[in-house]
C-alpha cells in the first residue's frame, strides 16, 4: 500500500475506526471515499493455477482477455504452493466483489498468458479455522 491507495482500495476499510476520538487527519476525504461506493481500482491478491512461474512483480494483469492492472508485489506462497501477488485493478464501473467473482484472470509473464484466481480474503485458512483452533493451546517454548 501507498500514499496514493485507500483503505478502500486495499480491502482494509474494516480496520479504519471513523469514530475516533479527535478525527484523524484525512477523514473528511476517507468518508467520502467510503460513501462513493465501490472504488474504481483496488488492491486484490491472486494465485496462479499453475504451481510453476513464478510472478516477480510489474506483470499485466487480464480480466476477461482485456488489461485491468498490474501487479505490484508477489512470491512464492510455499504454503500455498503457488505464486502469490498483490495487483492493483481498475475499472470505471467500480471493483466490487461482482466486477471481481464474474470475471475470468490472466497474467501475464514475460509475453505468456497464465490462468489466475483472483482472492477476496486469505487463500491460506480464509475463515480463520486454523487460528480459532490454535487460540487456546499454549505454545511451547522454543
Amino acid at each position: 500500500m501507498t500514499p496514493d491507495i485507500n483503505p478502500h482500495e486495499a480491502g482494509l476499510a474494516f480496520a479504519v475506526s471513523f469514530d475516533k476520538p479527535g478525527g484523524f487527519i484525512g477523514r473528511e476525504a476517507l468518508m467520502r471515499a467510503k460513501h462513493a461506493g465501490a472504488p474504481v481500482r483496488r488492491i486484490v491478491q491472486f494465485t496462479l493455477d499453475d504451481p510453476e512461474p513464478m510472478l516477480w512483480g510489474g506483470e499485466l494483469i487480464l480480466r476477461d482477455g482485456k488489461p485491468v492492472g498490474e501487479v505490484r508485489s508477489a512470491a512464492y506462497g510455499h504454503t500455498l504452493g503457488l505464486s502469490v501477488a498483490l495487483g492493483l485493478i481498475e475499472d470505471r464501473g467500480g471493483v466490487d466483489r461482482e466486477f471481481i467473482a464474474s470475471g475470468s484472470f490472466e497474467i501475464d509473464l514475460a509475453g505468456e498468458r497464465h490462468p489466475a484466481t483472483a482472492h477476496l480474503k486469505c487463500p491460506y485458512d480464509p475463515k480463520s479455522e486454523r487460528v480459532r483452533a490454535d487460540a487456546g493451546e499454549p505454545r511451547a517454548a522454543a
